[in-house]
């Protein structure tokens, strides 16, 4: 029986990462009944009842020490793990646990990150320098590809495939709709998600949010919900947007798991994303999208989509969110189209990841 440990932002409440997450459990099961999953954890408890693998706190060195030990592949999986921008110990956090299973002749992967930005002279060595060691790496976008090469990781071997989530698939259980009804949102009107996030600007982004809404609810006749991407930060920001509007919204207000909330964004009729997997899900499902940028994961994946950010965070205008929204609805049923082939084409990428893995595990027989 194979072992596989996985290594990640999880057990923090941020849906993107619990999705990562479950894309990598799903496709693992898919491949291969018979292998014992481990993940390192902020809430290990919260994991196991929310995946059925075993978790280990991600803070504990000797439990750490000790799955990567008896573990087959260690597992470097998803998301924006290797990056200097948000804290320089998550860097050096992740690149660290890499080491470990190197000096414990473990056979290590990189799966499907979106490397960077990493601004550091110093990170961007050490990344390098850590990654040439590894087994494989996997990238979800061009960007991450061409940095890798500029910061010399020419050692092992390095593709680009897609964000392990594109492969999710949703419940088909009627849970969206039952979510829906729980909110008291009139399923006869359309229906606009907004997914938002804190930002060092955030008066004058909340403030053009609310304008934005209060226009889709008064010119165009939508019901707006606003959708928590990562609980414990993004309720803040939403409840000072409701606050400056004139109109009423919706909330969600508790934490649903990861594919009740992927059926719930296939019953919108538009999503209006800052978190990058709230555009995931929606593409993944096929809802016409508008995307503000944040960071370059977004334009990335948006370019994906043939699409453009409406603006960045820091200082988008509201006439240009706007005119992107209206432009985006009128056609709605193109981009329902463009969607569906472009994402079609992302799973079969993200395929890849799979493959490489499951090479990584016949090879330690």
């Amino acid at each position: 029986m194979h072992r596989i440990l996985i290594s990640g932002y999880y057990g923090f409440g941020n849906v993107g990462d619990e999705s990562i997450l479950t894309s990598i459990i799903d496709s693992v099961r898919a491949l291969e009944k018979d292998i014992e999953i481990t993940v390192l954890s902020a809430n290990p408890s919260r994991t196991e009842a929310r995946h059925g693998i075993r978790a280990v706190d991600r803070k504990n060195f000797f439990e750490i020490y000790m799955a990567i030990k008896h573990c087959d592949l260690f597992i470097s999986g998803g998301g924006g793990l290797l990056q200097d921008v948000t804290s320089e110990k998550s860097i050096r956090y992740y690149l660290g646990l890499v080491v470990i299973a190197k000096y414990l002749n473990k056979k290590v992967m990189i799966y499907g990150q979106g490397i960077g930005p990493i601004n550091k002279t110093a990170n961007r060595k050490f990344t390098g320098a850590i990654l040439n060691r590894v087994d494989a790496v996997t990238v979800r976008d061009e960007k991450s590809l061409d940095d890798l090469k500029k910061m010399g990781v020419t050692k092992p071997p390095v593709y680009l495939t897609a964000d392990p989530v594109v492969t999710l698939k949703p419940s088909r259980e009627g849970k969206g709709k039952e979510v829906l009804n729980d909110l008291g949102i009139d399923m006869e009107k359309p229906v606009a998600g907004f997914s938002v996030r804190s930002w060092k600007t955030e008066d004058r982004f909340n403030g053009i949010i609310a304008k934005t809404a209060d226009s889709l609810i008064e010119e165009l006749g939508f019901q707006v919900v606003f959708i928590p991407f990562h609980y414990g930060e993004d309720i803040d920001c939403i409840t000072k947007i409701s606050s400056m509007m004139s109109n009423s919204s919706h909330v969600i207000n508790q934490r649903y798991p990861v594919r009740e909330l992927l059926d719930f964004i296939g019953e919108l009729d538009l999503m209006i994303g800052v978190r990058l997997h709230s555009l995931i899900f929606s593409a993944i499902q096929e809802i016409p999208m508008v995307g503000i940028s944040y960071d370059p994961k977004i334009d990335g994946f948006l370019s994906m989509m043939g699409m453009a950010a409406a603006g960045r965070v820091e200082d988008i205008e509201l006439s240009d969110l706007l005119f992107q929204i209206q432009d985006v609805w009128a056609n709605r049923d193109k981009w329902k189209r463009q969607l569906k082939d472009k994402i079609t084409h992302l799973k079969k990428q993200a395929d890849i990841n799979n493959a490489v893995m499951m090479e990584l595990l016949k090879s330690n027989r």
